[in-house]
Formats: structure tokens, sequence, C-alpha cells
């Protein structure tokens, strides 16, 4: 999982949208985005935790290449996440940040903002 928060507003800046929302996507079937706590580096570790007892590699899936458990991870977490944006600015809560999951690498990854205005 890496913190990505800080690459969001960025984003946002460029379109010069004031209120509206960010749609942040992770184009890949094997990785994901989230939303949560960014101040307890025990909370990541304590949810990637527990989606390895529940969805082990070795979980005997038939998927052919042997990632299974990272597709069932990326089903779990999500593609994606929408942030309001209000006077500029990304209306996340006092601890939240937005978090990059991959479950099948290290691998060249994209993550895609779209800023819609509203």
């Amino acid at each position: 999982m890496i913190d990505i928060t800080s690459l969001v507003p960025g984003a946002v800046k460029k379109t010069g949208v004031g209120n509206g929302v960010a749609w942040v996507y992770v184009p890949h079937t094997t990785a994901g985005v989230t939303i949560q706590e960014n101040a307890d580096p025990t909370v990541k570790s304590d949810l990637l935790a527990l989606l390895a007892r529940l969805i082990p590699k070795d979980g005997g899936f038939q998927h052919a290449e042997g990632n299974a458990d990272a597709h069932i991870k990326c089903s779990i977490i999500g593609a994606s996440q929408a942030v309001p944006i209000e006077g500029g600015k990304l209306l996340l809560g006092t601890w939240q940040g937005i978090w990059f999951c991959e479950f099948d690498g290290p691998r060249a990854r994209r993550v895609l903002v779209k800023v819609l205005g509203g």
C-alpha cells in the first residue's frame, strides 16, 4: 500500500475546479485504491494481514496465472474512489488518506484522476 494522497491535489489544481469531485481510478485488475487512515501505520499492516489471511495466495484457486488472490483482493478493495472537492481542496477527513494497493507486484502501474466540476 502506497499513500498517494499528496499526488491528487495537484491534479485538482491543474483543472481549476473549485467544487466538484475527484475520481481516483486504478486501471488494473490486481491493484486497487482505498481511502483509509494514514496516521497510524498499523492500520495498513492490519488491513494487509487480514486480506492475506482471508484470501491466501495458495488458496487453491483455479486461475491459471497463479494470482487469483490478487484479483479477489482488488475486487474487495475496488478500483476507484470519489473524493468531494470544495474550495479547490479535497474533503478528506482528518485521518484519511488515499492509498494505492498493489496485490500482484511490483509492476508498472497507473493511477488516473478525473476531476469533475459541479
